[in-house]
């Protein structure tokens, strides 16, 4: 996947050694070379740790050091420092190499973006790094790889955005069924309340109607009553009318 070579440092400051002697103090620069040397023998030797040291100094002495940014990157990236590796990446294209260097660079960066699961930047950055160096047949595999893995992801994003569609569609018609049987029960219960109001006014209603057959028939036994002494008192009157004759 990931470039496995250093840059050469005689390719590199064969094209932008006049840019370093013009940009860079000369002792600097001869510096940051032989500190770029000594952290490629620790790179070697799989000391990435050590590497990474060295190639921080060397960037130290010559910040435009395009060798020691890009092979700072690689170290970062044995050592699963993506992002920082990316960013090393990024430092040694600002400073404008050749065609390869530069699709190096880019194919790196694919590597970083590939390991991370963004497929559609590692794309992107295959497809850059090919443009400059058209026969990468390692770039061109991992681009193949990167779309395909890419197109997985889209359908998996695409699976998984029906599938939620589907858990909202059901949720939604449960909350309808759940307030449909809300509204059968406020029915229901409505209903009820009606049905006991009824039977509550039938109630009250045959209590009134009990109440006034009970007073009426009170009223008659009274009337009744009263007649009955009436008549007896005038039975009572006739008797003494009698006696007297």
């Amino acid at each position: 996947m990931k470039r496995k070579f250093l840059l050469t440092l005689s390719v590199i400051f064969a094209v932008c050694g006049s840019a370093f002697s013009q940009q860079a103090n000369i002792k600097g620069v001869g510096e940051a070379r032989k500190q770029v040397r000594e952290a490629n023998k620790e790179y070697r030797k799989e000391k990435y740790t050590e590497a990474e040291i060295g190639y921080r100094k060397a960037l130290e002495k010559n910040a435009r050091s395009k060798d020691a940014a890009y092979n700072l990157g690689n170290t970062l990236y044995k050592q699963q420092k993506f992002q920082e590796a990316a960013e090393q990446y990024q430092a040694a294209l600002a400073q404008n190499g050749n065609r390869q260097q530069i699709a190096s660079a880019l194919h790196n960066i694919g590597d970083v973006f590939m390991n991370g699961q963004d497929y559609a930047k590692s794309v992107d950055a295959y497809k850059a790094s090919l443009r400059l160096n058209p026969r990468d047949d390692e770039t061109r595999y991992n681009l193949a790889l990167a779309q395909k893995l890419l197109q997985q992801q889209q359908q998996n994003q695409q699976n998984q955005d029906q599938n939620q569609d589907k858990k909202d569609d059901k949720k939604q018609d449960q909350k309808k069924d759940e307030q449909k049987q809300d509204e059968q029960k406020q029915d229901e219960q409505k209903q009820d309340q009606k049905q006991d109001q009824q039977q509550q006014q039938q109630q009250q209603e045959q209590q009134q109607n009990a109440e006034q057959i009970l007073e009426a028939m009170k009223q008659n036994e009274r009337e009744t009553q009263e007649k009955v002494k009436e008549q007896q008192a005038l039975k009572m009157k006739q008797k003494k009318t009698e006696k007297n004759w």
